[in-house]
């Protein structure tokens, strides 16, 4: 069993080996430069799922995009770890664009949606029950429990967007005139493509105005 194992990461390990040969042909010096200096643009908050990478999906290479990732892509307040990364990214890397990005047939969503346990995660996936709550009289009027499915990953991404504009740090940010723009986006498994949900939040105005327009739940 253990021969099995080493044999497996020994594998890991040279690809590791190709790959940053390969980069290094491709672009030489690319490592040195990279390892002197952090400057994404983007900050990308998105599902531990691991058919969701994030630097692949939007085509930017090491270097290009931070990274939070968790299980339903969730946003909570009480979360030092998501916050520690939000602080960061737009306190030291001065990111411009905070991408939310859920994805259709997220196991979590799914989970949320027919009541499914999972174990320790169902604590979790409460902030993804509160979001059904918020959204029911949309989710019931979708008969289809596929595209329902999909509306609640859709939701969940609007959701979790709003909650990040919410937090101090972003509240801060735009009161001191700092561009930071939150956006909320869901990733295609069947099609790679990304899907814009049409919510785009670059300041506090902005995010009164969709919140009046019901945009963040029939009860918001």
């Amino acid at each position: 069993m253990a021969t099995r194992d080493m044999s497996e990461l020994k594998k890991l390990l040279d690809q590791n080996r190709a790959w940053s040969r390969s980069i290094e042909e491709a672009q030489p010096g690319f490592f040195a430069s990279l390892s002197k200096q952090q400057v994404p643009e983007y900050l990308w908050i998105g599902c531990a799922d691991s058919r969701v990478p994030a630097n692949e999906i939007i085509g930017l290479p090491p270097g290009g995009v931070f990274v939070h990732r968790n299980i339903a892509n969730v946003v909570v307040h009480t979360d030092l770890n998501c916050l520690s990364v939000l602080q960061y990214s737009v306190d030291v890397l001065k990111v411009k664009h905070i991408l939310v990005v859920g994805h259709y047939g997220c196991g979590g969503v799914l989970a949320a949606l027919n009541g499914t346990r999972v174990g320790l995660a169902d604590n979790w996936l409460q902030h993804v029950r509160d979001v059904i709550v918020r959204f029911r009289k949309k989710l019931d009027a979708e008969p289809d429990l596929a595209k329902r499915g999909d509306l609640l990953c859709e939701f969940n991404a609007i959701s979790q967007a709003a909650h990040v504009c919410e937090t101090t740090i972003i509240q801060d940010a735009w009161e001191r005139g700092q561009p930071v723009q939150v956006h909320a986006w869901v990733y295609g498994l069947k099609d790679g493509l990304i899907h814009e949900t049409g919510v785009s939040i670059g300041g506090v105005a902005e995010l009164d105005m969709l919140r009046r327009n019901g945009l963040f739940g029939d009860g918001a």
